[in-house]
């Protein structure tokens, strides 16, 4: 009894692993065209805001971080936002990090002065999130430290990197620190992937549905969040997105 327990144990545990690896493979991998047609229909057809969307994917994203590293004895994070919409995912996942009881220090080479922006840093302003202008070189920022959030281009990014990132980009191919990027690993081709000597992130949190260059990622963690995507707009796009269980905001792709 005991021995078929056991091989009914190992056949059933083959069945899930199974089923899971078909189902994540069955996910759409959206093109920089596709991701941007979608993301007009969001805003356009089913007139939803940027606001919103922001902030359901900025959580999503604090979600799965601190799915990922409660653990850590220093939670101390350096988030870096770009001046688009990849940056706003990282100033709302700044905000909700601080109120996962992590420390968050945001870093925007070049701040964005729209309303919308000036709105999402004076809230993180107001929770006592330190924002500077990145020193990448500074001592003690290995130490200081846990890991990074890479929020500086998201899947409208187009090479080659503008000058004034390129400091910081350098600066993430170099560290030891964990980077963890929000939707796209920023320097990558959108459709191509990572390119020669790209920086390698240990997560990455693709949102509405992965990209293409997640194809090229080979890190420890995948998760997709933005659980926003209408049923009809799925069906659309064929996209084939995973269940979320029960209220999460973020599922794991492996």
């Amino acid at each position: 009894m005991k021995i078929f327990c056991a091989v009914r144990s190992v056949i059933l545990k083959s069945i899930v692993v199974k089923s899971f690896s078909k189902s994540s493979a069955m996910v759409k991998y959206l093109d920089q065209q596709e991701a941007i047609n979608i993301d007009n229909e969001l805003f356009n057809e089913y007139q939803f805001t940027v606001d919103q969307l922001m902030e359901l994917a900025g959580l999503s994203c604090a979600t799965a971080i601190a799915k990922t590293y409660s653990n850590l004895e220093n939670k101390s994070i350096l988030v870096c936002c770009g001046p688009g919409n990849n940056g706003g995912d990282g100033l709302v996942c700044a905000r909700h990090l601080k109120l996962f009881d992590f420390n968050p220090v945001i870093c925007c080479p070049q701040p964005n002065e729209k309303e919308l922006f000036n709105r999402l840093t004076n809230q993180c302003f107001l929770m006592d999130i330190p924002i500077i202008e990145c020193t990448p070189e500074a001592a003690g920022i290995e130490e200081e430290f846990s890991f990074i959030v890479d929020a500086i281009f998201g899947f409208s990014f187009k090479p080659p990197i503008r000058r004034i990132f390129v400091p910081i980009i350098d600066y993430m191919k170099r560290t030891k620190l964990p980077i963890i990027s929000i939707d796209i690993p920023s320097g990558w081709d959108v459709n191509e992937g990572k390119p020669d000597g790209g920086i390698e992130p240990e997560m990455l949190i693709s949102l509405t549905a992965p990209k293409k260059c997640a194809e090229s990622f080979t890190g420890k963690y995948h998760f997709l969040g933005g659980r926003f995507v209408p049923k009809r707009l799925q069906d659309k796009y064929n996209l084939q997105l995973p269940k979320y269980v029960g209220t999460e905001l973020c599922v794991a792709l492996h």
